[in-house]
């Protein structure tokens, strides 16, 4: 079995071996990913697909970059919708429906209903999946979303992780909202609802 050296600065017998070829960092993967190291045996990379994709020269392994999967959970009461107002990052102060990434070995159900928890305290039993998109908004950090209806829920509304404020929203009475997918995710809401 291959030991994985995640993204470590090569030994020096990595360092021999690739400094003698060029490294080429393509110009289509952005500053932020630009991965500099084989994260299976930790040689430079030196090579690239076409696409996002890169390919170390020393094991052969493809390094496949791939959207994350996102959940969000829509909580209706009547014609109102839940939102979190966003503590940090470039979004921050803005809206958004609950939502969060699925964690390795995590079901997607059990990641939407986590984030919601801790997000907005309440516990939520997962209906139907409403909506499906990609999202396209942060070109560095792209996701598949998916979108559930909450059936029900439960407990005492409470901001948390990285959401400082919650609340229900009239459906055609929104706050700033930071995700463009969200407001498409709405506006279907608000032409199925009439």
């Amino acid at each position: 079995m291959r030991k994985r050296a995640l993204g470590h600065p090569p030994c020096s017998s990595c360092v021999s071996s690739a400094s003698s070829r060029s490294i080429f960092t393509p110009t289509h993967v952005t500053k932020t990913d630009r991965r500099s190291f084989c994260p299976f045996c930790g040689a430079r990379f030196d090579r690239a697909l076409p696409g996002p994709h890169l390919q170390c020269n020393q094991c052969h392994e493809i390094y496949y970059r791939n959207p994350a999967v996102g959940v969000a959970v829509v909580v209706l009461e009547g014609s109102r919708i839940l939102l979190g107002r966003r503590g940090r990052g470039v979004k921050a102060g803005e809206w958004c429906i609950p939502c969060g990434y699925v964690e390795w070995d995590e079901d997607v159900r059990d990641g939407a209903r986590r984030e919601v928890r801790e997000e907005t305290g309440l516990e939520v039993d997962l209906g139907e999946v409403y909506a499906v998109h990609s999202n396209f908004h942060d070109r560095e950090k792209q996701t598949v979303g998916i979108w559930f209806l909450a059936k029900g829920y439960r407990g005492e509304l409470a901001a948390g992780d990285d959401i400082v404020e919650v609340g229900f929203f009239a459906l055609h009475q929104l706050p700033r909202l930071a995700f463009p997918t969200d407001e498409q995710v709405i506006e279907s809401l608000r032409a199925s609802l009439g």
